[in-house]
């Protein structure tokens, strides 16, 4: 995982992540108008499916856009840890507005497979039309969103990508439909709206995993605290480290943990070791909260000072 930049006044990062959320909104909207057009033009299930899912990126996405713009306010006196957790609970939005997609698609499905007679779809050249150039809007949107996740970290913009990945599935089910309704597989159109609804609720299931984990302040992935324990055991002075805490609140990094000094080290060396190991951190992982508390050394190996690992 790419370190976030730091959280400051419109650094390069954050122009970047105002730009795909930005974008994000303008493709759903786009496509929700092409789209319906060509739903209404059709009658397929497989383009309903895509357009349903097109109403909800655009609702999630506004929900993003606001939450991204939000987060990016720095600490106040009233939220001392700044605003970062807007993000995840707009990731949380996002999942309930995916699965509320998904179930309204099912459902329709559903009724289409039990009637007795199924009504043939008209303009199929047209619905390709809006598919390839979903496609191809879709693919610009994901490439601008992977850099803006490459420079910040974003858990909004992931979580906004994840769904377009599903859109470009869907937008390929949606031409395979077609085609072989053309060739009087009018049935495959239906199930393909199944199956795009599964996606879609798989990735729903997925966004709303990821937004509690951040909400309930789970720990940083394994990899980046293993690395932070390297750099503080690295610094001069440091004998050892505990009580090692790591979490994430929007783009930024919180580490607390314990370093170990020798014994009688006097108090302005103490914090000069402490301020040593805070600065590579920092470094390492730009715009961190850093806290570190100092401990001597045999209190800890007679167990006076370990309170987790």
């Amino acid at each position: 995982m790419v370190a976030p930049e730091p959280v400051g006044a419109r650094s390069h990062g954050e122009r970047w992540l105002l730009a795909a959320s930005y974008a994000s909104v303008g493709v759903a909207l786009s496509l929700i108008v092409v789209k319906g057009w060509a739903w209404l033009a059709s009658g397929s299930a497989s383009m309903l499916g895509s357009l349903i899912d097109s109403v909800m990126d655009s609702m999630a996405s506004l929900v993003s856009m606001a939450a991204v713009r939000y987060s990016l306010k720095p600490a106040d006196r009233d939220h001392r840890f700044g605003h970062g957790k807007a993000e995840p609970l707009a990731a949380l939005a996002q999942s309930a507005f995916i699965l509320g997609s998904a179930l309204l698609l099912l459902l329709y499905c559903a009724e289409r497979l039990l009637r007795a007679e199924h009504e043939p779809m008209m303009h199929t050249g047209l619905g390709l039309a809006v598919s390839a150039v979903a496609i191809a809007c879709t693919l610009g949107l994901v490439a601008l969103q992977s850099h803006a996740i490459r420079l910040t970290g974003s858990t909004a913009i992931r979580a906004d990508r994840l769904h377009y990945h599903s859109d470009l599935l869907m937008n390929v089910a949606v031409i395979v439909s077609l085609l072989c309704a053309r060739v009087g597989y009018a049935r495959v159109d239906v199930l393909m709206g199944v199956l795009i609804a599964l996606l879609i609720g798989t990735g729903a299931l997925k966004i709303g995993r990821e937004a509690l984990d951040l909400l309930m302040d789970k720990a940083l992935p394994e990899e980046i605290v293993r690395r932070i324990r390297e750099i503080a055991l690295g610094s001069a002075g440091v004998l050892g480290v505990h009580d090692l805490r790591t979490r994430r609140s929007g783009l930024r990094y919180f580490i607390q943990c314990h370093i170990e000094i020798a014994d009688h080290t006097p108090l302005l060396a103490a914090h000069a070791i402490a301020d040593a190991v805070e600065r590579r951190l920092v470094a390492e992982y730009p715009g961190a909260d850093v806290i570190i508390h100092q401990d001597p050394h045999t209190l800890v190996l007679r167990g006076a000072d370990r309170s987790t690992p």
